[in-house]
């Protein structure tokens, strides 16, 4: 197994980069969570997980270890191969797949392209204590999840306010007072907009 590798950046893109290491170039798959983190220096050392297949070797690389970590967990779900895992490392955050897996919330987990309600369901059955084990989660926080945050989200779109910006706004609001109504969500996070 190649644990890391570390050289030179050749070419980046969204989806990969080549790495140059002794003069062989290696092609190395990368989720949009890691091409964001990627350093501005030439040389780089990403972790990575090599996937061995009847057609092909594939490399894939983070710059967290704590991103490969997640990622090797959830290709351990039945319905969970590398090219969705590698989506799901890019849509969410790292933490926010933690947390929906560690809160039950199948739902966020559907809200990902390729994720079907039972693959949500048994991701976040098959990782939920993996996950609360692993990452040392005691309880699970009222302010990590709250049903009433969709509802607000829904209603701030309407609304017509941009869903990353709203959802910022939503976290603040529901960080200040985990119990609130839907209501008073979307009264608070209008406030930060």
């Amino acid at each position: 197994m190649i644990a890391h590798i570390q050289g030179r950046l050749v070419e980046k893109t969204p989806t990969e980069v080549v790495i140059d290491c002794g003069g062989v170039g290696y092609l190395v798959n990368i989720s949009l969570h890691t091409y964001s983190l990627l350093p501005a220096s030439e040389n780089i050392r990403l972790y990575t997980h090599l996937q061995i297949r009847e057609d092909a070797h594939v490399l894939y690389g983070f710059v967290e270890k704590s991103e490969r970590e997640l990622f090797r967990l959830l290709i351990t779900v039945s319905g969970i191969g590398a090219g969705i895992a590698r989506t799901m490392l890019s849509s969410l955050e790292p933490k926010q797949i933690i947390r929906a897996l560690a809160n039950g919330d199948s739902g966020t987990i559907q809200s990902i392209k390729g994720i079907g309600l039972k693959t949500a369901q048994r991701a976040v059955l098959d990782l939920r204590d993996k996950v609360l084990k692993l990452y040392d989660i005691d309880e699970v926080s009222t302010a990590a999840y709250n049903t009433g945050k969709d509802e607000a989200l829904s209603a701030l779109e309407v609304l017509g306010f941009n869903k990353k910006l709203a959802e910022k706004a939503l976290e603040k609001a529901i960080a200040a007072n985990p119990d609130a109504t839907v209501e008073v969500l979307i009264k608070a996070a209008l406030k930060n907009l």
